[in-house]
């Protein structure tokens, strides 16, 4: 749906098409797109910047999950 392309554009625009096309999270998109939990697992996998956390990845992450989860 409308939401899901727009978590992923904002994904994609974040960290490159490139990242996107190597990640899990597309792969789990792929086998199952109704699958949330592990969807957002796989969106939170991506909120490091040099091996440490960092706050904003982690709100931008689960802005981004919480979007693509919207019906």
């Amino acid at each position: 749906n409308a939401n899901q392309i727009a978590a992923l554009t904002s994904f994609a625009f974040n960290l490159g098409n490139e990242a996107l096309k190597k990640s899990t999270l597309l792969k789990v998109i792929k086998e199952n797109p109704q699958n949330f939990t592990t969807i957002r697992k796989e969106f939170m996998r991506w909120v490091y910047a040099g091996g440490k956390v960092i706050k904003g990845l982690q709100t931008r992450r689960k802005e981004e999950a919480g979007l693509y989860e919207k019906a």
